[in-house]
């Protein structure tokens, strides 16, 4: 279900998402530097991985395009808890799986909860509680 579509990289801004190596990453920092007599403007853009937190770096023409993922934000139900894996269930769908539960809302993801999950690329990242 891996789904994206194609941006040119000069317009990425800080904050925009992209498509590093098949991974989805977040942009931390983007320079552009000035075309030479012959060449093109160059844009070296900094990102971070949403999934890995490991660090990407990438220089591209500034008129490439690259690949954004298409982000789905969807809500779902804590089922039950197990370790650091949460089964939860669609709010829409119904359908049940498991997450794995960040450091950051280890404590707060309880049995009922609602919580805000992502689906990008082939994954699906928990959030936040809603």
């Amino acid at each position: 279900m891996a789904e994206t579509k194609q941006a040119s990289v000069g317009s990425l801004q800080k904050g925009s998402y992209i498509v590093i190596d098949g991974a989805a990453c977040k942009v931390v920092s983007t320079a552009t530097s000035r075309p030479g007599k012959h060449g093109h403007a160059k844009v070296n853009l900094m990102a971070v991985g949403i999934l890995d937190d490991k660090k990407r770096n990438l220089v591209l023409p500034g008129h490439d395009n690259v690949d954004v993922p298409v982000i789905e934000k969807r809500t779902a139900q804590v089922l039950s808890i197990t370790g650091n894996m949460a089964n939860v269930m669609d709010s829409e769908s119904f359908e049940t799986f498991d997450l794995e539960i960040p450091e950051e809302l280890a404590g707060e993801v309880k049995d009922g909860v609602e919580i805000l999950y992502w689906e990008i690329l082939d994954s699906r990242v928990m959030k936040q509680i809603k």
